[in-house]
């Protein structure tokens, strides 16, 4: 079954949180902390593989979880970080967080990190100073990143088949590659895309066929419109007409529509126009059909005949779509080479350092709340049960002049601040 997009919940590892302890050992007094860290979550990563062609195996599985770290242990035992969640997806896949796409795996091994695991609490060897010799605090790990991601698959593929319902596309990529696409003697026989290999000369093309257009497919009538994304990768468009319609030209004009409401693109994409089933029929007539798409289709387009039942003409089509395609893939390398090459001139911005130590502060009735990067972060990872790790947050925020702004606006000893979902006073109680 070919599914074509899916929603899924990603998780990553949440942190394993850092240890409190103290070494203890014969006639060793008072060892010190040895607390050790926590691992660091697992991510979830995505990879592209050749070796997979749908999206139904996440319609059964929407649920994607990387394994946690483990926490630290004493004698400064590192935690184990938590093992990547590796998901195998179709070369073409998008992924999409909040609409925005965050990944385009085109290549077979492309990897991208999607969610990052939380990092690992540091345990209380690490808060060892000369002024705290026994820290009784360590941190909690962090939770990893958390989501709805939506999948999405379009097709990689040299040529697109683009045409009306029944105007022979998949004859065509039955005859003209390994595929086994349903054939029959009326409309909307193909209900899903098909992908076939056609070779020609000491090369070959990889030939994308989608559900037949039909006028208003762009509104939603017909099936074509569902599979439209199929063709936007591809580097030409092989538009087949029947031979035997009263107006090709009009035929033309309303796939041409469709294509043109669905992405503008799309209309600037290099197309072959061929007519099709084309055996046996008299010369004049294919030359006066072929007339009059020249007069709709663009200057240059390159107009054909053919017939996928007879091999007539197969050959001839498929060389001038390799050539259109070599040209096409040669005019976007040199684009990126282009685009590579173009200076780019330096632009001043607040460094990291100064966007994460950034915060702000609001009332809400009694309580006051703090927000910034770096804040909160070191708020996720406090054990608000340890009074030393409540109190080393305390710490931080004056360091960062937080507490000096509470105090100006307002804040005692004994007023509540909330620093993401936790809450605590300004001072000791």
């Amino acid at each position: 079954m070919f599914v074509d997009t899916a929603v899924v919940t990603i998780q990553a590892g949440k942190g394993g949180n850092g240890a409190v302890s103290f070494r203890r050992e014969i006639y060793v007094d008072k060892g010190g902390p040895d607390g050790g860290d926590g691992g660091r979550g697992g991510n979830v990563v995505f990879e592209a593989s050749e070796n997979v062609n749908t999206l139904l195996d996440f319609r059964y599985q929407p649920e994607l979880k990387a394994k946690p770290g483990t926490n630290g242990t004493k004698a400064r035992r590192h935690g184990k970080n938590g093992e990547d969640l590796i998901v195998k997806v179709p070369m073409g896949t998008l992924i999409k967080r909040d609409g925005i796409v965050v990944a385009d795996l085109t290549a077979h091994g492309q990897q991208q990190v999607i969610a990052k695991g939380g990092d690992g609490g540091f345990g209380n060897a690490h808060f060892k100073s000369s002024v705290r010799q026994t820290p009784r605090m360590a941190e909690k790990g962090e939770l990893g990143d958390a989501f709805t991601a939506e999948l999405e698959l379009k097709l990689l593929a040299d040529v697109g088949l683009v045409g009306l319902p029944n105007a022979g596309k998949s004859t065509f990529l039955s005859v003209v590659t390994n595929a086994q696409p349903e054939i029959a003697d009326y409309a909307f026989t193909t209900l899903t895309p098909n992908l076939g290999v056609a070779d020609i000369d000491d090369g070959s093309l990889l030939i994308a066929d989608i559900p037949g257009l039909i006028k208003g497919a762009a509104e939603g009538k017909g099936l074509g419109d569902q599979f439209l994304r199929h063709v936007e990768r591809t580097a030409v468009l092989l538009h087949l007409i029947d031979v035997y319609s009263n107006d090709v030209a009009a035929d033309y004009e309303t796939i041409r529509d469709e294509l043109g409401l669905y992405s503008d693109e799309l209309l600037q994409r290099p197309e072959v126009v061929v007519l099709t089933k084309a055996d046996g029929l008299d010369e004049d007539i294919i030359t006066m059909q072929k007339d009059e798409l020249q007069k709709v289709a663009p200057q240059g387009t390159k107009i054909m005949a053919m017939s996928s039942t007879a091999h007539q003409g197969l050959t001839e089509v498929l060389r001038a779509l390799r050539l259109q395609v070599d040209a096409t893939r040669q005019s976007e390398l040199a684009e990126a080479e282009a685009d590579e090459a173009d200076e780019v001139l330096p632009v001043i911005t607040l460094s990291s350092e100064a966007v994460d130590e950034a915060w702000a502060i609001e009332k809400d009735g009694d309580v006051y709340i703090v927000t910034g990067p770096k804040i909160e972060k070191f708020a996720r990872r406090t054990n608000y049960d340890q009074f030393e790790g409540i109190n080393r947050l305390r710490d931080i925020m004056k360091k960062l002049g937080i507490t000096h702004e509470l105090v100006r606006k307002g804040a005692t000893g004994e007023t509540i601040i909330r620093i993401g979902s936790d809450e605590f006073t300004l001072i000791e109680q």
